[in-house]
């Protein structure tokens, strides 16, 4: 059911653009405004990996600076069926993450040095799944799209009402007023519930990489804690690229609204704990603490980069 409400979703943005470009341009607009969206999905296809870890000054590890994190990434990718994918340390204090690439051969994770001292071991395997989770269902290249359709809805909109409407004669200011206005807002809801239908099959789909929901359910609450107080400049100066985290990085609004970049946490934590009844049998929902049930996960020496 996921599944068809993100295409529906990314179908209604894609028709949004048409229509916007329609208004504005009449047929030709539309054209045009097409031939833009598959210009800037084409350069986001590319380089839009490239852009996020950069936007976030994200530094890429390996075996020999950060060996307890890539062998743990590297063990969770094997259970995901992945091939490994590029590792980042994002130097903020936010406790925080996401994953990039337009397909898992060309996919990077990236978690934040705050995540790295605030979570425990269970919790941090949990967001690495769930950041798994979503390379696997190629929701990075998803996420792409959207995020490029919704920014180019916006500047169609500005840009015809600025430059005038539709060469036949038939456009209207208040109508152009209208599509500036309305059309950006249309467009970013319709993101933001193409990222929120996503993040729940990440969540569920990361859980059973894992092996188990209570680290990402512990680590979940941790995180929206500390993001609340704690400021991410980068995500702030690059607001765009929120909707790729595990946790709204930008300040105030983590309601599960028509505007919000994420479910709500309490939800996302609720249907966790649902996950767990069913793994379990029904039994009852434990705090975090325990190692993953299949423990092939490095945890040997203190966690450190």
């Amino acid at each position: 059911m996921n599944f068809v409400k993100t295409g529906m979703l990314l179908a209604a943005l894609t028709a949004l653009f048409g229509a916007v470009g329609y208004a504005l341009g009449g047929g030709t607009g539309m054209v045009v405004a097409l031939g833009i969206a598959a210009a800037t999905n084409l350069f986001a296809y590319w380089n839009s990996d490239r852009l996020a870890l950069s936007a976030h000054g994200a530094q890429e590890v390996d075996d020999r600076t950060a060996p307890e994190l890539v062998a743990m990434v590297r063990a969770l990718a094997a259970r995901a069926g992945l091939p490994m994918p590029r590792v980042y340390v994002m130097e903020t204090e936010q406790p925080n993450a996401f994953a990039t690439g337009r397909n898992p051969q060309n996919s990077a994770v990236a978690v934040s040095a705050g995540l790295l001292r605030l979570l425990d071991r269970e919790e941090i395997a949990g967001v690495v799944a769930h950041e798994l989770a979503h390379i696997r269902n190629r929701d990075t290249l998803l996420m792409t799209v959207s995020a490029t359709i919704a920014g180019a809805v916006s500047t169609a909109a500005q840009f015809g009402f600025l430059f005038g409407g539709r060469s036949d004669g038939r456009s209207h200011p208040l109508l152009g007023l209208a599509t500036a206005l309305l059309a950006p807002v249309a467009a970013a809801i319709i993101q933001f519930a193409i990222s929120r239908s996503r993040e729940y099959v990440a969540d569920r789909d990361g859980a059973l990489i894992a092996g188990s929901p209570h680290g990402l359910a512990s680590a979940l609450a941790s995180m929206e804690r500390a993001a609340t107080g704690i400021v991410n400049v980068p995500a702030e100066q690059h607001p765009a690229t929120a909707p790729l985290f595990i946790v709204n990085p930008l300040r105030g609004g983590a309601i599960d609204s028509l505007f919000s970049t994420h479910p709500a946490t309490a939800n996302r934590i609720a249907a966790l704990q649902q996950l767990a009844a069913e793994m379990a049998g029904g039994a009852a929902w434990r705090p975090a603490g325990a190692a993953p049930p299949h423990g092939s996960l490095p945890r040997s020496g203190p966690w450190s980069r």
